[in-house]
């Protein structure tokens, strides 16, 4: 008998996306509602912070792809 898991039922999967969805609308609404106190000028566009953090993460993921894998990355028979 194969064990089931709860996002293998597509209902389920369907519920989830739902909730990070409404989530998602939920704080976009109270980023443009709640009062904001920059110091910086750009602090105060909308999103502001959603886009730094994802273009932070994107430069440390590809800075760790094509920079730091060549540091540390060993040669395929090191272990031989």
């Amino acid at each position: 008998m194969k064990k089931e898991y709860i996002f293998d039922n597509e209902k389920n999967v369907k519920r989830l996306l739902i909730f990070v969805y409404v989530g998602l609308v939920v704080l976009i609404i109270l980023d443009l509602i709640s009062p904001k106190h920059p110091v910086f000028k750009w602090e105060e566009w909308p999103a502001f912070y959603a886009v730094y953090g994802f273009v932070a993460f994107c430069t440390i993921v590809l800075a760790a792809k094509f920079i730091l894998r060549k540091i540390v990355k060993r040669k395929e028979d090191y272990y031989d």
